[in-house]
């Protein structure tokens, strides 16, 4: 018999999923030919036929379908050994994948994760920004490990945890003027005469906006769904926004924005969230460092 090949598999996955040569041919990056070739020597390795032709097209044989799921495995744990014996080469004992959400990505995490790494040598670390609905869906696939998100899961199957609760503040662009000479920043007066930039945190938007329009009947709002185009919005003078102060913690240092000290209503605190479809060590020590660090 001869000796079966991991590259003839891949040819025989790929084409049991296109059902055609040409496509095949083209996912892979090879010629025509060569995909007869691969299938013909699987086929007499294997004492079987694997696709039957039928005019222009082509279906996988009972011994096709019967195979597949093997071939699958196969090729699996192949690339599975393949990956654990470069973590083995490059001096990694152990791995981490992350999800993050884009506002997470923008704030503490970078410079956490970084010390993370320089602590942890020997963990390879993979980072993943995803949207919460993508990040339910990998932790149930097991393509992350941990998802850290401004939302809770809507699945009662992941776990979570709170990591960071911060103030929310009204931030606007700043005018100009010197702190000790401008005149004090009013709430009231800022909204009466700016547009409200909106919706750009999940969570805590709801009530806010219900409470700010029975405070502020006259308020204008605008819905912008991320963080960081807000944050451009209010530095181009487009309106102002409540967001949490790590998320315009560098803008407000560099001169950028102001923060509006003063509320006339209570307003609401962000949360960081941990998410897990299941805990292991490795898991929370990682959570339990991140929470060392302020944001």
């Amino acid at each position: 018999m001869k000796k079966l090949e991991f590259q003839w598999l891949k040819t025989f996955i790929t084409a049991a999923n296109y059902l055609n040569y040409r496509q095949t041919a083209e996912a892979l990056y090879i010629s025509q030919p060569s995909v007869t070739v691969h299938i013909r020597h699987l086929e007499k390795a294997l004492a079987t036929t694997l696709f039957k032709k039928e005019g222009r097209s082509m279906r996988l044989t009972k011994a096709g379908k019967q195979f597949l799921p093997y071939a699958k495995q196969i090729l699996a744990s192949f690339e599975d050994g393949k990956k654990a014996l470069s973590h083995y080469t490059q001096g990694y004992t152990s791995s981490l994948s992350i999800g993050i959400s884009p506002i997470i990505a923008d704030t503490i995490l970078p410079f956490a994760l970084k010390n993370y790494m320089r602590k942890h040598p020997f963990v390879e670390v993979a980072v993943h920004v995803l949207e919460s609905e993508e990040m339910e869906k990998a932790l149930f696939e097991e393509d992350i490990d941990i998802g850290l998100s401004c939302n809770l899961p809507n699945s009662r199957e992941v776990q979570y945890q709170i990591l960071y609760s911060e103030d929310v503040k009204l931030i606007i662009a700043h005018d100009g003027k010197d702190a000790e000479s401008a005149p004090p920043l009013e709430e009231e007066d800022i909204l009466f005469h700016h547009l409200l930039i909106t919706d750009n945190h999940p969570i805590y938007w709801s009530k806010l906006k219900n409470d700010l329009h029975y405070q502020y009947a006259f308020i204008k709002t605008m819905k912008v769904s991320q963080i960081h185009i807000s944050k451009r919005f209010i530095i181009e003078g487009l309106g102002v926004s409540y967001l949490p102060l790590s998320t315009v913690r560098r803008e407000l240092m560099e001169g950028w924005l102001l923060e509006v000290p003063q509320s006339n209503i209570t307003l609401p605190q962000a949360h960081t969230y941990a998410w897990m479809k299941k805990e292991n060590n490795q898991q929370m020590d990682f959570m339990k460092y991140l929470q060392n660090y302020r944001l």
